[in-house]
């Protein structure tokens, strides 16, 4: 991902990420724009590479999860295949993976994962998620899980897991991961919508057999030990 950066004309992406790689990127054209502007930005990109410009898409921690990948597909799919840009889609690390090896090994066997953002999604289909997860007893990690509008939606999701899951199942929540405000809880699903979250945390719920020992959120995968 980076070689790609490097090696880049353009450098296009949210302005909050385009700020985390400022130091890589010095001489180099920018294009950055607020949230809510993706297609915009996603097509000038398009735009810039139809131009013969190496444009880099910067874009979450995977391009793939929650990201950009799949609408600069998209707006390149309108395009004749015989104009369009080559594409490389490179995988990066989502703050799933990256908050589950701060807090142990929550992810050792099935899980799921979920945006409690309702921007796109409507709010009774990721409600209707969130239960069908819980009777599935999957671990679930939660992305956007609480903003300043949106206070009371992690609340819902919490009763819902609990028609299904015990209120001792460990939760981690880690906030800002892998920037320099970077912190983590483990608490239970009965207990942990009094800890802070907001957009900046990336919430996991256990499944039935999560532990909690010496600080480490464990989920077995089965092995006879």
């Amino acid at each position: 991902a980076r070689r790609a950066i490097e090696a880049a004309d353009v450098i296009v992406g949210y302005n909050t990420y385009i700020g985390l790689i400022e130091h890589i990127i010095s001489g180099k054209e920018i294009i950055g724009t607020a949230m809510m502007q993706e297609i915009d930005r996603c097509q000038m990109a398009v735009d810039k590479a139809l131009n013969n410009k190496e444009v880099a898409v910067i874009s979450s921690g995977d391009a793939g999860v929650y990201g950009m990948a799949g609408l600069v597909l998209e707006l390149l799919m309108k395009i004749d295949a015989t104009k369009r840009p080559e594409v490389k889609i490179i995988a990066g690390i989502s703050a799933v993976n990256a908050a589950a090896a701060i807090l142990g090994a929550p992810l050792m066997h099935d899980f799921a994962v979920i945006s409690l953002s309702d921007l796109l999604t409507p709010w009774d289909l990721i409600k209707k998620r969130a239960d069908l997860v819980a009777q599935g007893d999957f671990v679930v990690a939660l992305y956007n899980p609480k903003s300043k509008k949106r206070t009371q939606h992690i609340e819902e999701i919490q009763q819902i897991m609990l028609q299904h899951k015990s209120p001792d199942t460990p939760v981690g929540i880690v906030h800002s991961v892998s920037r320099a405000e970077e912190k983590a809880v483990i608490s239970t699903l009965g207990e942990f919508t009094k800890e802070e979250i907001n957009m900046f945390s990336l919430v996991i719920i256990g499944n039935s057999k999560t532990y909690v020992k010496d600080d480490f959120m464990i989920t077995p995968r089965g092995y006879h030990l």
